[in-house]
């Protein structure tokens, strides 16, 4: 009976050490969890700002176009009336 004694206290020391090893990776595993978490949050906010960057830069570019072609119409004219 000793041995068996020896064998389940060896069993519950066993046991508990593996629920200490669960609980602690649980643990870790929610502090990785709120670590997602708050890079998931800088993500979102990192694309919501590129998206109206790039909303920015191409409201310039239009705003670029137009000018270039007011430029060449106004060249276009001026030097269409000096031809004449």
């Amino acid at each position: 009976m000793n041995n068996f004694d020896e064998r389940l206290q060896r069993l519950l020391e066993r046991h508990e050490a593996l629920t200490e090893s669960v609980e602690h990776l649980a643990r870790q595993g929610e502090e990785q969890n709120g670590r997602i978490d708050k890079l998931f949050a800088i993500v979102q906010a990192h694309t919501t700002q590129l998206q109206q960057d790039a909303e920015n830069i191409r409201g310039l570019a239009r705003i670029a176009e137009i000018h270039e072609r007011r430029i060449t119409e106004l060249e276009g004219g001026q030097n269409g009336e000096e031809g004449r």
